[in-house]
């Protein structure tokens, strides 16, 4: 259900032929950077996040961290990570699989600006072993970022 949800909505950017599902599980960084055979930098991992009891997602390069100053500067309240159990239920996408693309409604996602050193990167779409390489244009227009962020250590 997450994998046909987040490529109906990668259709809407003509990107769904793109998805590709591995055998090994890309759950982690580090299963993902060997699922795709590149640098653990170059994964989008999409961090969920709960604002104010609602849902909020921050992708950054697989390598970055959170600095807790930065967020609460950026965002105005501390990083707290929505609960694994509870993942699914706000977000839409279990954990190993959270990506931006159909989430559900009202949900904010962010971009942190650690993913610009790379030309491509690789996002999940929904499961713990698909994938999708895109631009950061692309990645940019097909999230449907509110923005840019500058929240990695």
């Amino acid at each position: 259900m997450s994998l046909e949800r987040a490529k109906k909505h990668l259709e809407k950017y003509g990107l769904a032929d793109r998805v590709r599902i591995t055998e090994q599980s890309s759950a982690t960084v580090e299963l993902a950077a060997k699922a795709v055979g590149v640098e653990p930098g170059r994964i989008a991992k999409t961090l969920s996040f709960l604002v104010d009891g609602k849902a909020q997602l921050v992708l950054m390069e697989g390598t970055a961290r959170i600095d807790n100053k930065k967020y609460k500067a950026a965002f105005h309240t501390k990083a707290k990570m929505i609960p694994p159990q509870d993942v699914e239920q706000l977000v839409g996408h279990a954990p190993g699989g959270v990506c931006p693309f159909g989430i559900n409604e009202g949900i904010p996602v962010f971009l942190d600006v650690s993913l610009k050193k790379y030309d491509t990167v690789f996002p999940a779409v929904g499961t713990d072993n698909s994938d999708i390489e895109l631009t950061i244009p692309e990645l940019e227009k097909c999230s449907e970022a509110a923005g840019w962020v500058d929240i990695a250590k």
